[in-house]
């Protein structure tokens, strides 16, 4: 598995641990070895740009997920096929203000964010209430068994 960690940001951001983080979550939902995934952290005026672009919102969001090949988790035992899986671009600004609204740290609050956007990238949404239901449930299980195996 490729999993490139890239920090173009002054916050202070444990590259290893975001691998670390990645590896689980691709492991767990079964997805191909062979398969990449890009994870990028930016200020707020690079986040404000992609936001506006891709999305057409206005200033800066948390996290942003961009799909390349739509791989989807394995099924039944078996691995999903390789491919890029995509980029998951996080704003640390965004994810420090959060973590303070949430009562806990920002390295916490990225590493949600960041399996969040991983699940987006494998084709989970939260734009229902089953979805969100689903996908927030799933995250959770899969951050809080991370954190737990550390």
């Amino acid at each position: 598995m490729s999993i490139e960690v890239n920090n173009e940001t002054e916050a202070e951001v444990d590259e290893a641990e975001f691998a670390a983080l990645a590896r689980y979550v691709l492991d767990a939902m079964r997805v191909h070895p062979q398969s990449e995934l890009s994870i990028l952290f930016v200020d707020t005026d690079v986040m404000t740009e992609l936001h506006v672009r891709w999305m057409d919102e206005p200033g800066p969001t948390d996290v942003l997920s961009f799909p390349m090949d739509e791989l989807r988790p394995g099924r039944d035992g078996e691995t999903s096929g390789p491919g890029q899986l995509g980029d998951v671009v996080l704003c640390p600004e965004v994810a420090a203000q959060q973590a303070v609204t949430a009562g806990h740290s920002t390295a916490e609050e990225m590493l949600l964010l960041t399996t969040h956007g991983i699940l987006h990238l494998l084709g989970y949404d939260h734009a229902e209430p089953e979805e969100e239901k689903e996908m927030f449930a799933l995250q959770r299980k899969l951050l809080l068994t991370f954190l737990a195996g550390r």
